[in-house]
């Protein structure tokens, strides 16, 4: 299987342009240049960077030119310590993965909402697709229910056509539903080029990766799992992912995990063991990942409660 070269061990910076409250504050101090400078440090080749739509485009649809230059800014960055980006539209008019957060619907049934998502990846291929080798583009963050899967298709394919009008060799990362999850990549449709990865996110077991969870009701979020208890192994794992490898040898297109993570409410030292394990079965395949978090969010890696095992979580990126 093909590795995305350039973007195989990254990290996330969740919470600065997405999820977050768009104060000026949290815009520009949540993600510094020290913050970027660590991520460096700590051996990984590119960070994803989710952002929403609505730091770039109004509701007609017109630009937002300060969001385009945070972006421009971060990219610059990135750059200067050696590191790619992944540019990840985590939320656009009308979707959004979370249901309780935000209120967004009626995006796959709405050609005015299919329209702007057009024209943003359009304009962010016109100002950021002329480096394929440093920057990628990932359409859409986790797709939610397989029942929009045809139409999703059907969007991503075209978004593709009209984002290589501007940016013909950047890599474009496509995740399938049930929130990108692995055994969904088969259904996702060929790839339209020679330039896109198959994308995928993993959190299972959920009762493990989530336990104590507020903001869903897939758990109990009273029950509490081990590492021991959570029936993880390499076999497990293996078994996951089969299908999405399957899927990727037979198109000759990378597989990349772009959201995967233990919640802070585990110890430590079982938030190493499942990294361990998922690991093992990344590297066997040539997966490219970036974990979830570099900080806060209940999943940051960088918080103090992981410094004493932080080297071992570091070599398991």
């Amino acid at each position: 299987m093909l590795k995305s070269k350039g973007f195989y061990k990254g990290v996330n910076f969740g919470g600065w342009l997405s999820q977050c409250d768009y104060s000026k504050d949290r815009l520009d101090n949540f993600i510094t240049e020290n913050d970027i400078a660590i991520v460096s440090e700590w051996g990984a080749d590119h960070v994803r960077i989710p952002f929403d739509y609505n730091i770039f485009q109004n509701a007609d649809g017109s630009f937002i030119e300060e969001g385009f230059e945070r972006l421009r800014k971060a990219i610059v960055i990135c750059r200067k310590y050696g590191m790619n980006t992944i540019l990840d539209l985590h939320k656009t008019a009308g979707f959004s993965f979370d249901y309780y957060g935000e209120n967004e619907s009626g995006f796959f049934d709405s050609p005015e909402y299919q329209e702007k998502f057009y024209q943003l990846w359009e304009e962010l291929a016109k100002r950021f697709g002329r480096d394929p080798d440093h920057i990628a583009f990932e359409l859409l963050n986790e797709v939610t229910d397989k029942s929009f899967i045809d139409s999703w298709n059907r969007i991503a394919d075209t978004c593709v056509e009209r984002i290589r009008q501007y940016a013909p060799e950047t890599l474009i990362f496509i995740g399938s539903y049930n929130n990108n999850a692995a055994d969904a990549v088969y259904a996702l449709n060929p790839p339209h080029d020679e330039n896109i990865v198959y994308n995928m996110h993993c959190y299972d077991p959920l009762k493990f990766t989530h336990q104590g969870a507020y903001w869903t009701d897939a758990i109990n979020k009273e029950d509490r799992f081990t590492f021991e208890e959570s029936g993880c192994n390499e076999e497990y794992f293996e078994n996951l992912f089969a299908s999405a490898i399957n899927k990727a040898k037979e198109n000759n297109v990378p597989l990349y995990c772009g959201e995967y993570g233990v919640i802070d409410v585990v110890s430590p030292e079982d938030t190493v063991k499942w990294l361990k394990c998922i690991n093992s079965v990344f590297e066997k395949h040539g997966i490219g990942r970036a974990i979830w978090s570099y900080k806060e969010m209940d999943f940051g890696i960088s918080d103090s409660r992981l410094d004493n095992v932080r080297n071992d979580i570091l070599q398991l990126l």
